[in-house]
């Protein structure tokens, strides 16, 4: 089964950085339960395609942008906290946080995302 940790790191790296839109949707399909929330500054969005329509916009909104893995820590009861940069690629970040994922049955039914970090 695969852990938290590494869903976690799926979630940033498949989704939230993913530019081909088919294959963030295919991430989508593959990570989240079908109910899976996504709680961020900005509200609540609930369901695999509102995560991965949510994690284009942000994309789209920001060309020749990347996300790099700060550390990611593994939490009893199927808990990960990933810390992140967001920024020009090979540039200094323009915003960090973190992600704090819950998974159920193999996959991440909760995840929120903290600015700041």
């Amino acid at each position: 089964m695969t852990s938290a940790a590494e869903l976690a790191q799926r979630n940033l790296f498949e989704v939230f950085d993913e530019r081909d839109p088919a294959a963030r949707a295919r991430a989508g399909d593959e990570i989240y339960t079908a109910d899976v929330a996504f709680h961020d500054p900005e509200g609540t969005v609930r369901g695999p395609a509102a995560v991965v329509a949510k994690a284009g916009a942000l994309l789209d909104g920001a060309p020749g942008f990347r996300f790099a893995l700060a550390q990611v820590r593994e939490n009893p009861g199927g808990l990960s906290v990933l810390d992140w940069r967001f920024g020009p690629e090979g540039g200094d970040p323009v915003v960090t946080g973190t992600d704090v994922v819950l998974v159920t049955d193999g996959r991440i039914s909760g995840l929120y995302t903290l600015l700041g970090g």
